[in-house]
């Protein structure tokens, strides 16, 4: 199941049946009913879609992705369905589109749309510590997720446009997250951290919630290598410190990881009480991220093999054909903390909440983790040409 047959099958398959107002892979909005908006979701996928046209070539998938984003963005660079001043961290994460798109297709309105996030960024609430609220509803959160969401843009916005000036910034809050979500004892971090310490489902000496979800410590991981890999070399200091940061969390969550199928549990630290179970979306961020990290060479090159074996594992246990179909299951939909008393960060909470299939939560990151083969493939038929037959 895991051959670049299958995969390209189940790719088109999706985008064959996705239009900007209506994704096959976002879930969520399918289960509301309602109209598609500007999303975290659908940034994933389509960014996911932009680095396999880089490394295919084929056309097909930047089509798709230039009808998607342009669909949304407008001639003066406002986004439909997007108010910067709803300070929500998940709606920059599709702005990340935007940097590839604009060099590829050359359109001003992608340019300007970066400047309109960007403002988002510029007035973005903050800890005292200087980090950014993860929303505006949040008040003095700081979730995991918001990195991977904010950060990359973030980074490469400034070494874009402002000569790399606001790059401090930016490993500020990375690491401040490192001194107060990590657990020393396990090197794994807390999903969120209250500043203030008076959310509900916070404790309240440290702030930290009490689990570690696994799709939160992935975006991290990714939050981590994705704004590596954006830093010139002259930034060597800023560099490595992201990759102390990235093979310590790569090394402390090998032990809790599957020997059979090369996955993790939805809450990671607990992987033998019942009912946890391995999550595909984690899992698959995880599989991208430690290959990638061996290919820039911020890890060692023998991780390859350990995440190309968790990419396998997926493929081989949750990707399956249903009536001349395929699917990809076992992901969770959402988890999240917040204002309302159900999302308290518990681990009954996230046995609690929905397992779906083909949500791009889990499909996007399926298809960078297959980006990163086929670019192992490359290089070792660039290596020894014999090996392209």
């Amino acid at each position: 199941m895991g051959s670049s047959r299958i995969i390209n099958t189940y790719i088109r398959q999706l985008i064959e049946t996705s239009t900007p107002e209506a994704p096959a892979w976002n879930i969520e909005k399918i289960r509301a009913g309602k109209p598609n908006t500007w999303n975290y979701i659908d940034g994933c996928m389509i960014k996911a879609l932009l680095d396999l046209h880089d490394i295919t070539g084929k056309d097909v998938y930047l089509d798709f992705a230039d009808r998607f984003i342009d669909h949304f963005v407008r001639d003066d660079g406002s986004i439909a369905s997007y108010d910067p001043k709803e300070y929500n961290l998940d709606n920059v994460n599709a702005g990340k589109t935007l940097y590839q798109l604009y060099a590829v297709t050359g359109k001003a309105k992608y340019r300007k749309a970066m400047d309109v996030i960007y403002s988002q960024l510029a007035a973005q609430p903050r800890t005292i510590e200087g980090n950014f609220w993860h929303k505006l509803i949040y008040p003095n959160q700081v979730w995991l997720d918001g990195l991977y969401m904010a950060q990359p843009f973030y980074a490469q916005y400034e070494l874009s446009f402002h000569d790399g000036r606001g790059v401090s910034d930016s490993m500020h809050q990375f690491a401040v997250v490192r001194e107060r979500m990590r657990d020393e004892r396990n090197g794994l971090y807390a999903h969120a951290y209250d500043a203030s310490r008076t959310a509900f489902w916070c404790d309240p000496v440290t702030g930290l919630s009490s689990c570690c979800w696994l799709r939160a410590e992935g975006w991290f991981a990714m939050a981590l290598i994705d704004t590596w890999e954006l830093l010139p070399a002259s930034m060597s200091a800023e560099r490595d410190g992201l990759r102390r940061m990235f093979v310590e969390l790569v090394d402390a969550m090998l032990p809790y990881r599957d020997p059979d199928t090369g996955m993790w549990r939805q809450v990671i630290n607990l992987p033998n009480i019942e009912p946890n179970y391995p999550e595909t979306s984690g899992s698959a961020i995880f599989a991208y991220a430690i290959m990638k990290g061996a290919r820039l060479g911020v890890l060692p090159e023998r991780y390859f093999d350990l995440g190309l074996a968790t990419y396998r594992g997926i493929c081989e246990t949750r990707l399956n054909e249903e009536d001349g179909r395929l699917t990809l299951d076992g992901i969770c939909l959402v988890a999240g903390l917040g204002n309302v008393e159900h999302r308290e960060g518990t681990f009954d909470y996230y046995m609690r909440e929905p397992v779906v299939r083909n949500d791009a939560k889990g499909v996007a990151p399926l298809v960078l983790a297959f980006v990163e083969v086929l670019r192992h493939e490359h290089a070792a038929q660039a290596s020894d040409p014999s090996l392209a037959a």
